[in-house]
């Protein structure tokens, strides 16, 4: 299985809009990250988990030019905002497969309601074959995907158990029942905004916290803001095994 992150940023990206923070400032490439998104892919097969503003430009610079379908962890607009941008695989492909919790379904059929409009569809809008996950396990082909429950404020996320590689964004609290089902895995991305303690996310300690529970042989950080600091700095002071992501980032699982 070949991981790779298309984005690790927060919701406004790094550099922030007209922002002059040193990190939004930074040359290195590391400090310039794209909302969140992984690409993965085994076999023949590739899934996306997340589709927030970036797309195109994430799908460009991975060329990538297939995908079997999007999962979504929740219905925030960093993460499903660039739903339009599927049209070259619906053009390629057919109708693409997406996998969200009823809720979010919902959200979207609000949000992009022409996508999912049955009845005299404008020309050219791609079309979803829309699957509903709950919190139980489903398979991607022969790959069995297990839910990781957790809460974003007060919001309900999914993350995604693939095999031996688990991802979490967005994750504030996680039940030890559900910190069960990824005790011990080989690759864990977690997310940790910033230093300071923060509402609906974990901040470092959390997140760093969260990885002792559960014991992975690798971490990975995503989901960073600006104000968490400098790539090549913080990641100096993680723990052994513990890595800060980065967009392009590739790894083998």
């Amino acid at each position: 299985m070949k991981v790779t992150f298309l984005g690790t940023g927060t919701s406004q990206g790094i550099p922030v809009i007209g922002s002059t923070h040193p990190v939004c400032l930074s040359h290195d490439e590391r400090d310039k990250r794209l909302r969140v998104s992984v690409l993965i892919q085994w076999d023949d097969y590739a899934y996306v988990i997340d589709c927030g503003p970036d797309f195109r430009q994430q799908m460009l610079r991975a060329k990538c030019s297939k995908i079997d379908g999007i999962l979504f962890t929740h219905e925030h607009s960093d993460h499903v905002a660039g739903l339009d941008d599927i049209r070259p695989f619906y053009f390629r492909q057919g109708d693409v497969d997406i996998y969200a919790h009823q809720r979010v379904i919902d959200s979207l059929t609000k949000r992009f309601d022409y996508i999912f409009e049955i009845e005299n569809k404008y020309p050219g809008v791609p079309t979803l074959s829309v699957n509903v996950i709950e919190n139980k396990p489903f398979y991607l082909h022969h790959l069995k995907v297990i839910p990781i429950e957790g809460m974003h404020h007060q919001l309900q996320v999914f993350g995604f158990r693939f095999d031996n590689f688990a991802y979490l964004t967005d994750m504030k609290s996680v039940e030890d029942t559900e910190i069960d089902k990824i005790k011990n895995i080989k690759v864990l991305v977690i997310n940790a905004l910033r230093m300071e303690p923060h509402v609906s996310h974990f901040n470092l300690e959390e997140a760093l916290e969260f990885i002792e529970k559960v014991n992975p042989e690798v971490a990975y950080i995503t989901h960073i803001s600006h104000v968490l600091g400098f790539h090549e700095a913080v990641e100096k002071q993680l723990p052994n095994g513990v890595f800060l992501a980065y967009d392009s980032l590739q790894i083998h699982i």
